[in-house]
């Protein structure tokens, strides 16, 4: 138990800190009168409000399909690079210069 006592000044400070809060949020602060508020909304709603003509038009963001998100990112699959095959002559065709035959030289 005397190894705890080093949180102790944490939690009265924490403590401290709930009431503050719970003190300082009460109701009662920032209350305006009813009447008030209602006259404010009735002029609110006198003001004339533009009309639009026809139907809005859709965002670019709406024009194309959406994804279903899974919440995880996958990247798209790369094709794999294609690798092209060397011709490689029969065993008993003859070696001509500058093949890739294995052997010497010149």
């Amino acid at each position: 138990m005397d190894i705890l006592w080093w949180l102790a000044p944490a939690g009265v400070t924490t403590l401290l800190a709930i009431v503050w809060v719970t003190w300082v949020g009460r109701d009662g602060h920032g209350v305006q009168d009813r009447d008030e508020s209602v006259a404010r909304l009735a002029r609110a709603l006198e003001h004339e409000h533009p009309v639009r003509q026809g139907a809005p038009k859709p965002s670019p963001a709406e024009q194309r399909p959406r994804d279903r998100s899974t919440g995880i990112a996958v990247r798209p699959l790369r094709q794999p690079p294609r690798q092209t095959l060397r011709q490689v002559p029969p065993p008993d065709a003859p070696v001509t210069p500058g093949s890739d035959a294995p052997g010497p030289q010149a």
